[in-house]
């Protein structure tokens, strides 16, 4: 009997990228959209237009810059949680302060990533990066499928 037939398929782990620099949203693209079971689902250049994309695609986790223009990242990040708060939200940030940090996990995001370290963070498995964001208390169904 052939197993394989009867697997069901494994729901992509999609992800929006938000950044107001394209340099980086275009990295942070390279970096994530190889990856086995992951889909970038949209890219966002603003606040407000984060926002918008979290609402209409229902990504896993968005990927959020801490200072956008039309809307920082933190009250992006507030807006998300109220609105679609199964999406976990990861800032991205260059600002290494704890004060940041606090605000950050006070807003709604389950973690924090400085912009020099989001090429190594960021290179890990679709497991690894699921097992990161499970001890930091994220759970998704879709996410539990990981190999």
């Amino acid at each position: 009997m052939d197993l394989s037939a009867a697997r069901k398929p494994i729901k992509p782990y999609r992800i929006l990228i938000a950044d107001d620099h394209e340099i980086v949203r275009r990295g942070l693209r390279v970096l994530l959209q190889n990856r086995e079971g992951w889909e970038i689902c949209g890219e966002a250049s603003d606040g407000m237009d984060a926002v918008s994309k979290v609402l209409q695609l229902k990504p896993d986790l968005a990927i959020l810059d801490i200072k956008m223009p039309r809307l920082n990242g933190l009250e992006a990040t507030r807006q998300i949680m109220q609105n679609e708060p199964q999406t976990a939200v990861l800032v991205l940030t260059i600002d290494e302060s704890e004060h940041v940090f606090r605000e950050a996990v006070k807003a709604g995001a389950k973690g924090f990533l400085h912009k020099s370290e989001a090429a190594r963070s960021l290179g890990l498995t679709r497991r690894g990066l699921y097992l990161k964001l499970k001890r930091l208390g994220f759970d998704s169904a879709a996410a539990q499928d990981t190999k």
